[in-house]
């Protein structure tokens, strides 16, 4: 495969992915690169079963996208509905007379697209899968070292009860390792059908087995070899985009958390290179959290349109086939550079635990009133437990007391080590448990 314009000649609203290894793997000219390699890999799999000969797949595998014109290609697009017609047409061109007549054997267009987008997409995802691993693996990290460091957990913007970072870390975790299973799973066969999927022109070209050179071309490519044409069949191109979606949303999870805990007010966690602003010196925007939340929130609606393009009619479709070109491929850069910043992200993350230990007191003792009023049912009764609690709860807050003060002055728990029960450290539940039970998994 030739890297071809590594920044990206689109990418100046694309902070997320110019200039990354994602930006190289989907550019027109990686694309183009893979339309040849298909072309070449068809010829290649003729050659192997005889039917053409092994000059012409050497000089067809020889083009690289470097010695064609990508934009003339695309420009040419326009008449075809598609780039693979002009791109025949140079090829043809470029092998020669001679071995021009092997080129696209038996062929459409739609072979050579569906096949060149599983090549990209598994080029893509071989990033994708080594950017996860990383990021599950700095995770890890982070979830063994604070697996005891308590912190506010907080339900619908407010403290509820106390958590530990360790637990929300180990969370993050397992997202990652949900998504990276889900893209393994994946299944990106080749494409090979022919005109309306009965390969019958393989068969005039003097193909005597259709499935043995399906399977020879497949295996050129390294994609899965298809039980049938699937020019209408869209599973493949519906459970890439379900993998990439979910793996857009499991990375938006952390970044949303990331982009909460970081805010000046809070500040539990802070990235390790903050970015700057253009007005405000003394920011460190939270940068890679950004990013990888701007694509969160892009990965569905692009989704919805590869889903919407199942619903193909007849044997090929006008425009369903041609709808899923641009989605995926921004499914795909998306989704490798929200990898890719999300291991920026866990490999740098600093966690501040004395901010975390500090907010623990904002509400004067109230986070652990869910304990309280476990622990006081069976002393005062549930009725008077509640009374009791509802009463000193409101004191503590307009005194500005805590909470353990002002229940000492109650004469029914004189007796109760108050500072225990009011203690949050101590009312973290199975958390420790829970975060190693989730680093058990591999």
């Amino acid at each position: 495969m030739t890297a071809v314009d590594p920044v990206g000649s689109d990418a100046l609203l694309a902070p997320g992915w110019a200039g990354s290894p994602a930006s190289a793997a989907t550019s027109d000219g990686a694309f183009l690169q893979a339309l040849l390699d298909t072309e070449a890999a068809l010829t290649r799999a003729w050659a192997e079963l005889g039917p053409a000969p092994a000059e012409a797949a050497s000089a067809v595998s020889a083009v690289a996208a470097a010695d064609l014109d990508v934009r003339a290609v695309a420009l040419l697009a326009r008449s075809g509905g598609n780039p693979v017609i002009p791109l025949v047409a140079r090829l043809t061109a470029a092998v020669g007379e001679e071995h021009g007549p092997y080129v696209h054997r038996g062929a459409t267009s739609q072979d050579i697209m569906d096949t060149a987008m599983m090549l990209v997409a598994r080029r893509t995802l071989d990033l994708v899968l080594a950017d996860l691993d990383r990021t599950a693996r700095a995770l890890g990290g982070l979830a063994a070292a604070h697996r005891d460091t308590v912190m506010p957990g907080r339900t619908l913007t407010q403290h509820a009860v106390p958590t530990t970072f360790g637990l929300k870390a180990a969370g993050w975790r397992s997202l990652v390792l949900d998504a990276r299973d889900r893209l393994a799973a994946v299944r990106l066969p080749a494409q090979l059908g022919g005109a309306a999927g009965t390969l019958a022109a393989f068969t005039a070209f003097g193909a005597e087995d259709t499935q043995a050179l399906v399977a020879a071309y497949a295996r050129e490519l390294g994609l899965v070899e298809p039980a049938l044409p699937w020019h209408t069949l869209r599973t493949p191109i519906a459970d890439l985009a379900g993998g990439l979606a979910f793996a857009a949303g499991a990375l938006g999870k952390m970044a949303a958390d990331v982009l909460t805990l970081s805010r000046t007010e809070i500040a539990e966690v802070a990235e390790g290179a903050g970015g700057g602003s253009s007005a405000m010196p003394h920011k460190a925007n939270p940068v890679a959290a950004t990013l990888i939340a701007a694509t969160a929130r892009r990965a569905p609606g692009l989704a919805a349109t590869l889903y919407a393009s199942m619903v193909a009619e007849d044997e090929r479709p006008a425009g369903a086939w041609h709808a899923e070109w641009e989605p995926l491929r921004d499914l795909l850069r998306l989704v490798a550079s929200a990898a890719g910043n999300a291991t920026e992200l866990a490999e740098g993350l600093r966690v501040n635990a004395d901010a975390m230990r500090q907010h623990l007191d904002l509400t004067h003792g109230l986070i652990v009133s869910e304990r309280l009023a476990v622990e006081l049912a069976p002393v005062l009764g549930r009725a008077r437990a509640k009374e009791l609690l509802t009463r000193a709860a409101r004191r503590a807050v307009a005194e500005n007391r805590p909470l353990a003060d002002v229940l000492g002055e109650e004469p029914e728990l004189k007796e109760l080590d108050l500072a225990d029960l009011t203690d949050p450290t101590r009312y973290t539940g199975s958390a420790g448990a829970l975060t190693d039970r989730a680093l058990e998994r591999r």
